[in-house]
């Protein structure tokens, strides 16, 4: 009479099963107001189940309120319960899958192959056998001191930077830490400053936390200083070691003007130093904090030097912006898990960490090499190449092409991710010759290929009638 199927085999226990149909019935309206339930005998009888079962399923219905029940009277439906089904609402559909490409040219993916995964989870163990009990509770905004204090060591062994570890406080990755401190330096109506071509997922977190955006233009050097305007402006984004995406190193002259700007209009500057790790020619390049530790915000991560999964990064902040950090960060979300933080201190004191950046240095120089003698090979001398030699992808220029988003649909209906440096300019058209080549995660035999699909793919496509 009732109809109530249930699966015996499930792992949803039978009351619950019972449960969950009455109330879809109730909610759906097939079960009206003041209508009565059948007795527990009754529906025990027909759906072959324990009387038990059946009284513990309507127990739920009466806690919940879907039922009322009184001594001497049968189980009735409760008022007001009916919800009719919004048509209009379509539902959610599954997410496609990512397409596979015969040539993967992507930005900022670090090589996954040689990450020592077992030493790493030796480390994990390690740590986490020793952690004390108070590290598995609350322990703050900050993060944990031991990391702190392994993050200032690396600083000063690795750039000359020193910094005292009270300074440096522990977010899950940049793009956390871009979140914070945008909400930290918020003015209502005051615009960010923020070179172009930049990282677009970075203007995005800056638009969405409702800053309005003033471009200022990068050529072949970093951000040209000279369009700085401080009217109405609370804060200044830029990546001054390895510009993204153009690749250029902010010359001292630019970064003492840079400085100086800050410093008269009271606003604080966001360094993003993203992978100055990965130099190719002399050591790593001094952060702009180092001029100015009170004017500068210092953003760097872990996520680009080991693998992209590790949520750890870190901001180092002027003593004045301590207590709103906590502050925000508290109520944000209080704290970074322990574990992968402990891992980290013991894989930077032990000096793991900087042999497996030695290691990647030289794995990636190699391929960087593979890609310009490919780009060499199959285009002879009709591209230019833009920027340092560091990091993890090519900026490079095609005369007399035009890479916008219809050759990067394209490109990809033809199995090939490349992404144009349009792509990432808030003022379009500008850098329209220009593509960014990632090598970091390919094997040279891939970039190899990969080159050889994208000279293909471009004879293919009509020249800029512009040039």
């Amino acid at each position: 009479m009732w109809g109530i199927e249930l699966r015996r085999q499930s792992e949803v226990s039978l009351k619950r099963q019972i449960y969950q149909v009455l109330r879809d019935r109730i909610l759906n309206g097939r079960l009206k107001a003041g209508e009565t339930l059948p007795s527990t005998r009754e529906l025990a009888a027909e759906l072959k189940v324990s009387r038990n079962t059946v009284n513990e399923a309507y127990e739920m219905l009466i806690v919940e309120g879907f039922v009322l029940s009184r001594q001497g009277a049968p189980t009735r439906i409760a008022e007001g319960l009916s919800l009719e089904t919004n048509a209009e609402l379509p539902l959610p559909g599954r997410e496609a899958p990512a397409p596979a490409f015969l040539a993967d040219f992507r930005t900022g993916q670090p090589d996954l192959q040689h990450f020592p995964r077992y030493l790493w989870q030796q480390i994990l163990l390690k740590t986490f056998n020793e952690m004390p009990l108070t590290e598995l509770g609350y322990s703050g905004p900050q993060g944990l001191p031991r990391l702190q204090e392994e993050i200032a060591a690396w600083l000063y062994r690795s750039k000359g930077l020193a910094v005292d570890a009270q300074d440096i406080f522990i977010t899950a990755g940049a793009t956390q830490a871009l979140h914070l401190v945008a909400g930290l330096l918020y003015e209502e109506g005051k615009k960010i400053l923020i070179e172009d071509p930049c990282n677009i997922g970075i203007l995005q977190t800056f638009l969405h936390k409702g800053y309005p955006i003033a471009p200022i233009p990068v050529d072949a050097q970093g951000l040209r200083t000279e369009y700085l305007n401080g009217k109405e402006t609370c804060a200044v984004y830029v990546t001054p070691s390895h510009q993204f995406p153009l690749g250029g190193i902010l010359p001292a002259g630019r970064r003492a003007a840079l400085i100086r700007f800050a410093r008269e209009n009271g606003i604080y500057i966001m360094e993003d130093d993203y992978d100055s790790e990965f130099r190719y020619y002399g050591e790593p390049v001094a952060p702009l904090y180092a001029m100015d530790p009170q004017q500068v915000i210092y953003i760097g991560t872990f996520s680009k030097v080991l693998f992209p999964a590790l949520r750890v990064g870190y901001v180092i902040l002027p003593g004045r912006l301590h207590q709103r950090w906590r502050s925000l960060r508290t109520h944000t979300d209080v704290q970074n898990p322990p574990f992968e933080q402990a891992a980290l201190a013991e894989f930077l004191h032990t000096r793991k960490f900087d042999r497996h950046i030695g290691k990647m240095r030289k794995v990636y120089g190699e391929r960087r090499q593979v890609l310009l003698a490919a780009l060499k090979e199959y285009f002879g001398d009709t591209w230019r190449l833009w920027g340092d030699a560091a990091g993890l992808h090519l900026a490079v220029a095609f005369p007399g092409m035009r890479f916008d988003e219809t050759f990067m649909r394209n490109s990809r209906q033809s199995g090939i991710r490349v992404t144009p440096v349009d792509h990432h300019s808030i003022r379009k058209g500008e850098h329209l010759n220009k593509l960014l080549l990632g090598y970091g995660h390919l094997e040279p035999d891939e970039i190899r290929k990969g080159i050889s699909l994208l000279h293909r793919f471009m004879k293919s496509q009509p020249r800029d009638p512009e040039t």
